[in-house]
């Protein structure tokens, strides 16, 4: 069982073909954990990724909740996993 998230907690930003995006979309559907989806296709979006992590990597995932902030697939993936209660 997962915790209860909203969509609003929980944002990945992405970028279209990208393997390492599809990976965690893939994952956190089947967990089944709502989420927001921002592309950095948009410059604006590609901007607010800089400005909250730093650098222009994705995938890139921010959870409100926990202030909890991570690059790197495998990492989203293990901390996605993680909200096992």
């Amino acid at each position: 069982m997962y915790r209860v998230y909203n969509h609003n907690m929980i944002i990945i930003y992405t970028k279209l073909d990208c393997p390492y995006c599809e990976k965690v979309k893939n994952r956190i559907g089947e967990l089944a954990i709502p989420y927001t989806e921002k592309s950095i296709a948009d410059e604006g979006v590609a901007e607010e990724l800089i400005a909250k992590g730093g650098k222009r990597q994705v995938p890139y995932l921010i959870d409100s909740e926990r202030d909890i902030s991570i690059y790197g697939e495998n990492a989203i993936v293990d901390y996605l996993e993680s909200l096992r209660i």
